[in-house]
């Protein structure tokens, strides 16, 4: 295993030095070990996603469906009322991962919801 820190971009272990920045093979990103502490803080807390009444949404909350939405493959739409317990938020498109009964996993997006 490296002696470096791993490449907090993609995780890759095999980063390498070149003169004060580190390197990674994968993806290429170059940083300063001394200011990835405050970069990497920084970034968790920026993650803000507002439902379609501007509340905050966080994970593990539960959420309302606001209006059907259809669902490739499947015959029949979430219905408007549908009631999606411990959401999970991520980047993205569809920014919140969840599980509705009767559909599976799916990714919903924040503007399509309301905190309940």
């Amino acid at each position: 295993m490296s002696e470096f820190p791993p490449c907090p971009k993609c995780n890759c272990e095999y980063t390498y030095p070149s003169d004060n920045l580190l390197i990674c093979p994968e993806c290429f990103h170059e940083w300063n070990p001394d200011e990835v502490t405050t970069d990497s803080e920084n970034e968790s807390t920026d993650l803000k996603v507002l439902d379609s009444n501007g509340n905050e949404l966080k994970d593990g909350d539960t959420v309302v469906v606001i209006k059907d939405l259809p669902v490739k493959g499947a015959p029949k739409p979430v219905k408007a009322g549908t009631k999606v317990k411990n959401i999970r938020l991520t980047d993205g498109d569809h920014n919140i991962d969840c599980k509705i009964d009767g559909f599976g996993a799916m990714g919903l997006k924040s503007e399509f919801v309301r905190k309940a």
